[in-house]
């Protein structure tokens, strides 16, 4: 009996010995660390401007690529290294990459952007070169109003209206100076929830955080400053202005903005001022050739510039002079005789100035 429970031990034991013998001995892999997902700053969405793209992982010295057409990333895949700009709609697709790690998860991101388009009654002037009697002069393209600013346009930001011709408001505003000039548009640009574009000395865009009497002096119009990729309303600069009033890339080169018979496309003394004495409302007579009106006559307009003299040589985008106590006026008025009228002529006076001569009109900068 003893005997057959030894030989049940002993083969019991022989079981377990060779059970265990035939088990390979394997080694268990240490779990493979994944890329974190990378991330976008600012987020994908619907944007009016330009948006600067970060791209960003919590995974220490791992390289981030990208694709900007929609493709998956690879490793071979463009390699981010700072912020870069998103002019359009693009959609964005990112992977984490580091040497003994799992690649990240795509990250994908759509920027659309939509500019804010400007309102109905603004021109869109392609950007071009042109000649100014001096030097060629290069423009970017912008968007330009059709109109002279008309009275109701700016008593609805303003809240008043001091032109001395107010009997028809569709007539253009004028009795402005080129400082109310240069507060209509960022408060145009502020009730529209655009940027505004000029800043006065440290006090910010909004005019309400300006200090008392800051268009009170004429030398304070140095303390304006412009902000040019802006995309709210600003004056022209007179080269804009110039550019737009002989027709753009369109011009035929006539001597008025529009044709060589002012009577065709301009109101001056001889065909309306002699007999009424007064301003006329907007857009009454005929177009120049990109389709603004009264660039001749009727009204001047102010413009950006301080008054100074043509520099020579090739610019682009010109802004005019650095210093100077005028601010520069152009086109022509109801009281002008025609040689006033001309695409050619400039006037200037002060920033506080304001005449039944003078209104102006806005731009805004193309996308």
């Amino acid at each position: 009996m003893k005997s057959k429970r030894l030989i049940v031990l002993i083969i019991s034991l022989l079981l377990i010995l060779l059970t265990f013998s035939c088990k390979k001995e394997t080694t268990e892999p240490e779990d493979q660390q994944t890329v974190a997902t990378p991330t976008f700053s600012p987020a994908g969405g619907t944007y009016t401007s330009a948006q600067n793209v970060i791209i960003s992982t919590t995974t220490a010295d791992a390289t981030i690529r990208y694709t900007t057409n929609g493709s998956e990333p690879t490793s071979s895949s463009t390699a981010y290294s700072s912020p870069f700009s998103v002019s359009s709609t693009t959609t964005i697709k990112a992977k984490g990459f580091k040497d003994g790690w799992t690649p990240s998860a795509t990250a994908s991101a759509t920027y659309t952007i939509e500019p804010t388009p400007p309102p109905a009654n603004f021109v869109f002037v392609q950007g071009g070169t042109f000649n100014n009697g001096t030097s060629d002069v290069t423009i970017s393209s912008f968007y330009i109003d059709k109109y002279e600013l008309t009275q109701s346009g700016y008593q609805a930001v303003m809240g008043e209206n001091p032109s001395h011709f107010s009997g028809n408001l569709d007539r253009p505003v004028e009795q402005v100076s080129w400082f109310n000039a240069i507060e209509y548009c960022n408060r145009r640009s502020i009730q529209e929830g655009l940027t505004p574009c000029y800043s006065y000395s440290s006090y910010g865009t909004n005019p309400a955080n300006w200090p008392g009497g800051w268009n009170s002096t004429s030398s304070n119009h140095t303390n304006v400053s412009c902000n040019w990729t802006a995309n709210g309303y600003r004056l022209p600069t007179e080269m804009e202005w110039m550019f737009a009033a002989k027709g753009g890339n369109q011009s035929q080169g006539y001597t008025y903005s529009g044709s060589n018979d002012l009577n065709d496309v301009g109101w001056y003394w001889d065909n309306w001022g002699s007999a009424n004495i007064s301003t006329h409302s907007v857009g009454a007579l005929a177009a120049n050739e990109l389709g603004t009106f009264d660039m001749s006559g009727n009204v001047f307009e102010w413009v950006w510039d301080i008054y100074g003299s043509y520099p020579s040589g090739s610019q682009t985008n010109p802004t005019g002079a650095n210093s100077g106590s005028y601010r520069v006026f152009r086109g022509g008025s109801w009281y002008s005789n025609a040689g006033y009228c001309t695409v050619s002529y400039r006037g200037g006076h002060y920033a506080t100035y304001g005449s039944n001569l003078i209104g102006f009109r806005c731009v805004r900068v193309s996308p």
